[in-house]
């Protein structure tokens, strides 16, 4: 039986299909809710207090004393959300609350944003390119005195070992050829900002890569439908399965696919009643 493929393709569908086709699957095409992780969380968090920063404040009112406010800001938006799925208990919220806070204060260590010049923040971008609807958000997209753009990524994670940094900029790679179809100039950089540590790693993307995160992605795609075409996607066990939320559907763990599907078709069926409940 075919399957339909997603109406996009992004960096995070790009990275899961190569990871595991199977989780793939389970995440785009079965739209399997995912439990909610303190990591990704935190990111939402993290980002947004920023996006807030940068967006709605003049150059010279982005001091610290903002950003707590800002801070402020994001979680109130989120909090009845996205925080409230986690279920922390007050002490755990605490930690967590602390631990957010200290990466939006890290952001001070590795740049100024009193001299950003933010020409867009969460920026949507979405153009077809060799007939492939690709869609990348970017953090930041910046302009620079002398007209360049720059592509700037926030990480709220730990920075990868040096023989793993590469393969991390795929995504803002994917980010700068957006830029360069829809917009007509490639940008001059691409930064990966990660607040941990804090460290700022910079790429300067050229033809040649941009040429190859293109066939990248082409190939990618045509792998996707394939295997929508063929209903075969399989899993892929590597050290990413501790964190995956589909374990109980996998047959690498002793589950069924088939089950998720079941799960899915509920979970759709519940929306369309509710939706006509609604009316």
């Amino acid at each position: 039986m075919s399957l339909p493929p997603p109406d996009t393709l992004t960096p995070s569908k790009l990275t899961k299909f190569t990871s595991c086709p199977l989780a793939f699957r389970f995440s785009y095409i079965d739209r399997l809710p995912e439990a909610p992780s303190p990591h990704l969380v935190r990111g939402t968090l993290v980002h947004k207090a920023l996006q807030i920063l940068v967006a709605s404040e003049r150059p010279e009112s982005r001091t610290p004393e903002r950003a707590r406010t800002s801070f402020a800001e994001a979680w109130d938006s989120l909090e009845h959300d996205d925080i409230a799925e986690l279920d922390l208990s007050p002490d755990a919220a605490a930690s967590f609350r602390a631990e957010a806070t200290d990466l939006v204060e890290r952001y001070f260590a590795v740049e100024d944003p009193r001299a950003v010049h933010a020409i867009g923040v969460e920026l949507d971008l979405r153009v077809a390119v060799d007939g492939i609807e690709m869609r990348g958000i970017i953090d930041r997209l910046d302009y620079l005195p002398g007209g360049d753009l720059v592509v700037v990524d926030y990480k709220t994670g730990r920075a990868p070992r040096p023989e793993h940094a590469r393969s991390r900029m795929v995504g803002v790679q994917f980010y700068a050829l957006l830029c360069e179809q829809m917009l007509g100039r490639l940008p001059r950089e691409i930064r990966l900002v990660y607040l941990r540590e804090p460290l700022v790693v910079v790429e300067s993307p050229t033809s040649q890569t941009m040429r190859g995160i293109r066939q990248r992605a082409t190939a990618v795609w045509r792998a996707i439908e394939r295997a929508c075409e063929r209903d075969d996607f399989r899993p892929s066990p590597s050290p990413l399965c501790k964190s995956c939320s589909f374990q109980r559907y996998c047959p690498a763990f002793g589950g069924n696919p088939d089950e998720a599907r079941a799960v899915a078709g509920t979970s759709v069926r519940a929306a369309v009643g509710a939706g006509a409940a609604a009316d």
